[in-house]
């Protein structure tokens, strides 16, 4: 997450994040269920500016038309938990690029969350440190929190939990992501909690060692089946990006987005570009070639 400050205005780029690895450990009694999981930032943003408003009111806008800019956006949730935990009555003015798909696991919503709490924390002069805007975080949503950790991170409880983690190399993907979206409760009421869940301790060492190879064998996520069986074009999906040979390929969070992990970044833009070519016309999909944030 990068934030700058242009005149009167903040402008923060906030980054999509993928899963390498996603496990469910168990359900909870709150209805949600513990995870473990390993996130990545990558390069693909929205972009937030955000400006003082005179009237102390909250505003927000947004050049997605399907989505909604009320008071119930992470944006706008965001803004209103941070005037109450401070004490703050002043109003700002948010226009919102979106650029990362909705309701495609790349927690689009969460990282927008993230960049309102830290341009507003700029904007108004607050001065939070990021120990006081993290737990802001954790109270907003699961994934909210992880964007104050990129580029990677070691995430448990619902996700809320994380714990820096140092990649040893940059990583490239490749993201497939199609026209149609999942609900995550859907998703979730759907998984099958494993007996012995495994522990992520492989693909944790590979990752702090910059090993793509095992990266790509390690890759895992207990959502997938789940995801498969309510849209089995998924699966479709995900063997198209294996014929093309990447190390390893998976779904991102919930889904429905699914990508390719690549070896380095001539081999993405080769992915990348044979997939563009290799999808049927009208076939409402996007494709992104993607580094991990610095």
């Amino acid at each position: 997450m990068q934030t700058e400050r242009h005149g009167n205005a903040v402008v923060v780029w906030a980054p999509a994040k993928v899963n390498l690895y996603l496990e469910v450990l168990a359900k909870r009694t709150d209805g949600y269920h513990e995870i473990a999981t390993l996130m990545v930032a990558v390069g693909l943003y929205d972009t937030l500016e955000l400006k003082e408003d005179a009237t102390g009111e909250i505003h927000l806008e947004c050049d997605e038309a399907s989505l909604t800019t009320g008071p119930d956006n992470l944006i706008c949730r965001a803004a209103v938990l941070l005037r109450q935990r401070t004490g703050c009555a002043r109003g700002a003015r948010i226009a919102l690029t979106k650029r990362i798909p909705l309701a495609a696991g790349l927690a689009g919503g969460s990282t927008d969350a993230a960049a309102a709490l830290a341009g507003l924390n700029l904007l108004w002069n607050l001065g939070l440190t990021l120990q006081e805007l993290v737990p802001l975080a954790q109270e907003l949503g699961s994934d909210v929190a992880f964007f104050f950790s990129t580029p990677a991170a070691w995430c448990t409880g619902r996700g809320e939990q994380v714990a820096s983690l140092q990649l040893g190399r940059p990583l490239w993907f490749v993201l497939l992501c199609p026209g149609f979206g999942l609900s995550t409760a859907d998703v979730y009421r759907g998984v099958v909690v494993p007996d012995r869940p495994q522990t992520g301790e492989e693909i944790r060492q590979a990752a702090r060692a910059g090993d793509i190879e095992s990266l790509g064998r390690w890759l895992h996520n207990r959502l997938q089946p789940a995801a498969e069986r309510l849209c089995p074009a998924l699966a479709g999906l995900q063997e198209r990006l294996a014929r093309l040979g990447p190390a390893g390929q998976a779904m991102s969070g919930s889904g429905t987005s699914i990508f390719a992990l690549c070896r380095d970044q001539r081999e993405a833009e080769r992915i990348g570009q044979e997939l563009r070519n290799g999808l049927e016309e009208g076939m409402n999909a996007r494709v992104f070639i993607v580094p991990s944030c610095s």
